[in-house]
This record gives C-alpha cells, sequence and structure tokens, in this order.
C-alpha cells in the first residue's frame, strides 16, 4: 500500500514584506487619511500666503517720491556713481600716475574706512559708465576696483604719509601699481573691463560713502546717516597718452560748480598740487528692503501648523495605543522614526513650495510698487538665481521645522509641551532681537534654528560696501546655505536623539 503525498499549504496573498519602501507608504497612507492633517496642510498654506500679504498691504509707502531713473551700472544693478573728476582724454592704451596723499575727513574727523583717494580710467562722465581704478583707502589700505562690483585688496599702508599710484590700460586690461618712492613700484593687480572704447578719460578721483550712525536700546533701534565729505591732495599727476589739458569735472552731479555748492565738493589746483574734495561715492547700490524676503515673510507664521502636524505624526499614535500596533508590524524603532520623517518632509516641501511661489508671486510686486522709489527695487522673476534659492529655500526650511518638530514630539510624547517649545524657540527670538546688543542677536541668529531664515534674503553683499546689519530687519550674519544648514542640523541632531531614546523605552 503506497503512502499517499502531502501538498503543503501555501497561501495565495503574496508574501509580507518589511522594507523600508513599505514603511514609507504605510506612513504616507496615515498622513493622507487623517482628514484634519490634510486641513493642517492647508491652513499652512493659507496663513503664509495671507501673512505675506499683510506684510506686503501694510510695508513700503504710498507716496510716489523721486522717481528719477537711478544710474545702472556695467552689471545692469543700480549704482552709486558722483565724484568730483580731474582728468585728460586718453587714447589707446596708456597709465595715469600721481602722488596721493590719504584723505581727511570733514572738519577735520576721521575719513570713512571706505572712502576712496586714487586713480581712475573711465569710459566717460557720465553715471554708471564702466572703469577700472586704484586707491588708498583710510581703513582697507590699496584696492584695486572697477565696474562697482570687482574688488581685490593691495595691501595695508601708513596713513601718515602718501602713496604713489599707477593704473595702465592695455586693450581691455588694466593692471594697478602702488610705490612708496615713485621709483620702486609692486604690482597690486589686474582686472579687465570689457566694452571700453578706444578714447577714455583717465584721472584723480575722490570719493566716500556716507556716515552712518546707529542708536540701539532696549526695544528701539535708530539707524541715521549724512552725506560725507573728504579732502585729498594729488601731486606728480601725469596721463602718459593723455591729450589736452586737465579738466574739472563730476561724474553723475552736473557741472563742478553745481557739485560746489550743493556738497562743498570740487578741485583747485595750485603749483602742481590737486586738492579733491568730495561727497559722493562709487560703489554698487544696495536697497535698505529686501522685497522677496519680505514676501515671504508669512512663512515664520505659516510654520506654526506645520510644527503641530510634526509633532501630531507621532504623539498621536502614543495618545490613541497605535504605536503599539505600528512597532508589532515593524519593530525596528529607529527604521519607523526614519519613514515618519521622510514622508512628512516630503508633503512639507511641496506645502511649503506651493505657498512660497504664491507669496512671492502676489506680495513681491506689490512691495515693489510700494517704495518710495521702485526704480531702484527693479523688477524680479521667480527663475532668477537667488529668487529661486530664497523660494525653494523657504520650501526647505518648512520641511525642516516638520521633522525638528517630529523629532521634538518623539522625544517628550506631550503634544502641548511639544508645540509650544518648538513655537517659542522659532518666534520668541524674532520679538527679542530688538532688545539685545547687535552682538548678541547676531549669536542667536546664528546657532539657533532661526539661522534657517537666513536663505530667504537675496540683497547681494559686498565686501567693499559697509552696511547696517541689523537682526531685527531680517539680516542675517551668515550666508544663506549656512544658515539653512544650521536648521538641518538642528533637525538631523534632534532625530538622531529621538531614534535613540525610541530604541530605550516602552512603547
Amino acid at each position: 500500500m503506497s503512502t499517499p503525498t502531502i501538498t503543503p499549504y501555501r497561501s495565495e496573498l503574496p508574501p509580507a514584506r518589511d522594507g523600508f519602501p513599505q514603511l514609507l507608504h504605510a506612513e504616507w497612507t496615515k498622513l493622507r487619511t487623517v482628514r484634519r492633517w490634510s486641513l493642517t496642510l492647508l491652513a499652512g498654506v493659507l496663513i503664509t500666503v495671507l501673512v505675506s500679504l499683510l506684510s506686503a498691504f501694510s510695508g513700503g509707502s504710498d507716496v510716489s517720491g523721486d522717481r528719477t531713473p537711478p544710474p545702472v551700472g556695467p552689471h545692469g544693478g543700480v549704482v552709486s556713481d558722483t565724484f568730483p573728476f580731474t582728468h585728460q582724454t586718453l587714447t589707446g592704451d596708456g597709465s595715469v600716475t600721481a602722488r596721493v596723499f590719504p584723505p581727511k575727513g570733514r572738519e577735520g574727523r576721521k575719513a570713512e574706512p571706505w572712502a576712496k583717494a586714487g586713480v581712475v580710467i573711465k569710459k566717460s562722465t557720465e553715471a554708471g559708465s564702466s572703469y577700472a581704478a586704484v586707491m588708498i583707502t583710510p581703513g582697507h589700505g590699496v584696492r584695486l576696483q572697477s565696474d562697482f562690483t570687482h574688488d581685490s585688496a593691495g595691501g595695508a599702508i601708513a596713513q601718515d604719509r602718501p602713496h604713489w599710484l599707477r593704473l595702465t590700460r592695455s586693450d581691455d586690461r588694466f593692471t594697478a601699481y602702488r610705490s612708496a618712492d615713485g621709483d620702486t613700484w609692486a604690482k597690486v593687480g589686474t582686472t579687465r573691463v570689457a566694452g571700453l572704447p578706444e578714447t577714455v578719460q583717465a584721472g584723480l578721483f575722490v570719493a566716500t560713502p556716507q556716515e552712518t550712525m546707529v542708536q540701539r536700546q532696549f526695544g528701539s533701534t535708530s539707524v541715521g546717516g549724512r552725506p560725507a565729505r573728504i579732502t585729498a591732495a594729488f601731486d606728480h599727476a601725469t596721463v602718459d597718452g593723455g591729450q589736452g589739458a586737465w579738466r574739472q569735472d563730476t561724474v553723475g552731479g552736473g557741472s563742478i560748480e553745481d557739485l560746489k555748492g550743493a556738497l562743498g565738493s570740487g578741485s583747485t589746483e595750485k603749483s602742481g598740487t590737486w586738492t579733491l574734495t568730495g561727497s559722493g561715492d562709487v560703489a554698487p547700490f544696495t536697497p535698505d528692503a529686501d522685497l522677496t524676503q519680505q514676501s515671504l515673510a508669512g512663512a515664520q507664521i505659516g510654520l506654526i501648523p506645520l510644527v503641530a502636524l510634526g509633532v501630531l505624526f507621532i504623539t498621536a499614535e502614543y495618545r490613541r495605543g497605535v504605536i503599539l500596533t505600528t512597532l508589532t508590524a515593524s519593530p525596528r524603532r529607529g527604521r519607523v522614526l526614519v519613514a515618519k520623517a521622510v514622508v512628512l518632509a516630503g508633503v512639507t516641501f511641496l506645502t511649503g513650495l506651493v505657498a512660497a511661489v504664491l507669496s512671492f508671486v502676489l506680495g513681491e510686486p506689490e512691495l515693489r510698487e510700494r517704495m518710495p522709489n521702485p526704480l531702484f527695487h527693479p523688477d524680479v522673476a521667480l527663475t532668477d538665481g537667488p529668487v529661486l534659492r530664497a523660494v525653494v529655500g523657504t520650501a526647505v526650511l518648512l520641511a525642516a521645522v516638520a521633522v525638528l518638530a517630529l523629532a521634538v514630539g518623539a522625544i517628550l510624547r506631550n503634544t502641548a509641551v511639544a508645540v509650544t517649545l518648538i513655537v517659542v524657540a522659532l518666534v520668541l527670538p524674532l520679538v527679542l532681537l530688538s532688545g539685545l546688543p547687535i552682538g548678541a542677536a547676531q549669536s542667536v541668529m546664528k546657532l539657533t534654528p532661526l539661522a534657517g531664515f537666513a536663505v530667504q534674503r537675496t540683497l547681494p553683499e559686498y565686501e567693499h560696501v559697509d552696511a547696517v546689519c541689523l537682526p531685527e530687519n531680517g539680516c542675517y550674519p551668515q550666508g544663506p546655505w549656512a544658515g539653512l544648514l544650521v536648521l538641518c542640523a538642528w533637525a538631523v541632531v534632534l532625530l538622531g536623539v529621538a531614534v535613540w531614546r525610541m530604541r530605550r523605552r516602552d512603547a
């Protein structure tokens, strides 16, 4: 009698898998099926956009102001370009040389650190035209600058004696030299200025930024400024290849008589020594207001619903006991929390991106039109590099804050305490910054999660332009990516702590 063959039972269902993709799908299912969480995401978008629009309509001014077109430099940006210019015509290659005495400030006061006295070769006397210049400054030694945005250091100098400067042109290549005695010359550097005609103007100039005064008390900060004025003497001035007599003009200020009357500036010559007095500046213009950053201001309040969502995404499971089922299905606790973080980050990034795009598109044009002089704030597009970085960076910022909230929620397991702690940590410093000394306020913005908002700043920063950086005005001491990296580091570290504690605590 033969033994019957027994066929083992096989389920028709596919085998269950406990992989990370399955965890992601499970967490995404949880997130999308809870209706109030979807409403929370929608609230984040609406609050961000509405607060941004309120900021746009309440900011700026309805005063039309002076709408005289500002000078525009070769790089396409607005510039400051007003100074007394004593010059000769130079055709083709050549050079300009002079011994320059250190500039002095108004009424014997110390000149501004970025005051300038030197020799320049410029396309024309029209404001905003291309140039190359080598100069001495009271606070930064010898500098080689060109076309407003380019600057390079040429070494320190003594401020109690004159210094020789020379600038040579060879086609579009300009080379600067310095000398202590007029015999032995050291090269300062080389720069290129494209598009110059064969005939240009070469000569002497002085310029200075305005004097800025900052008074800071608890709860209030006042920033004031007034035109500065410097005087510098030049002798042994020659233009190799120059034609005609020396002429006295002013760039960007009308006739030399107009400049003398309006600013007390001008130039005089006696026994071969020129004395130039100037109140204008040669530098890129940096607006006081970052309109892109202001149009995204709603993110500071819009993050609150996303913080609540991040906390609830983990604490709700503890409160209802669902976490037991989750950990039974996937016993690797750390991987569960990471899956939650990935899903939450992806969803809040897309939500933040929608909110940021709408805020910029609707708010920035309104802000620009309400500026006293909108011509100083040209139109920008969403595809412009700094703007795109600020908008996408805002979405990354909101995603990082949501992950940070998830981590804090996992550590504390208390919804109210976690949400309150995070909101206070992100919003309260914005209120208190104006009451702190500038150094302390900047430290807060460098080291806390608040640093992430630096990614929204789009104003260019130039080493050769002094600017008052007030934290309460949204000026961050670090770069945009560095600030965002600080926030992401906080989120990653706290998530790591949450994973560590989750592995060692009861479900």
